[in-house]
């Protein structure tokens, strides 16, 4: 059996597939230096990462770019994202997250809510590598099978250790 230290220390990789728009951004070349096999393609929509293993999609945009187009389009385009992926990310990029951001947000969390769109504020491509890998790792099956086991044996401590069933025993 393998040392549950040394899974913890290696690298995790994956499979990710990236719109061919976004071959020479930030994030594919980050991706790559961390050794994930990134695979581009022209029939993934514009600005979109998914993840494969883990059923997960990212729709990458400016606020800029967002801001820039009609209201309409923008949630068309959305819309037609979310049709396509069940468990869909909108991650909005943006140095600074002033008032006409915030508004950019609220309007479209309004425009889908109850749907199965996340959106997730930016501030850089770094941010975008971090909460996208960090979204796929903990929903790739083999670390979500380890996470909800974790969280079976936290329950299992607290309840065992707990002093309102203590309590409860000793009635």
């Amino acid at each position: 059996m393998a040392n549950p230290a040394a899974k913890k220390t290696e690298a995790w990789s994956t499979t990710v597939i990236v719109s061919n728009t976004l071959q020479d951004h930030e994030v594919t070349a980050s991706l790559l230096n961390q050794q994930h096999k990134v695979r581009f393609s022209e029939s993934v929509q514009s600005g979109c990462v998914i993840f494969p293993l883990s059923g997960i999609a990212f729709l990458l945009a400016s606020t800029q770019e967002l801001l820039g187009m009609q209201r309409e389009t923008v949630f068309v385009r959305i819309q037609q994202f979310i049709s396509v992926h069940r468990n869909s990310f909108l991650v909005i990029v943006a140095a600074l997250h002033g008032p006409e951001e915030w508004d950019l947000m609220f309007r479209i969390q309004l425009r889908f809510l109850g749907s199965n769109l996340r959106i997730i504020p930016a501030h850089n491509s770094a941010d975008i590598v971090k909460s996208i890998l960090t979204i796929a790792k903990v929903t790739c099956k083999p670390y979500l099978d380890d996470i909800r086991d974790r969280l079976l044996q936290a329950k299992a401590h607290i309840v065992e250790n707990s002093p309102v069933w203590k309590t409860l025993d000793q009635m």
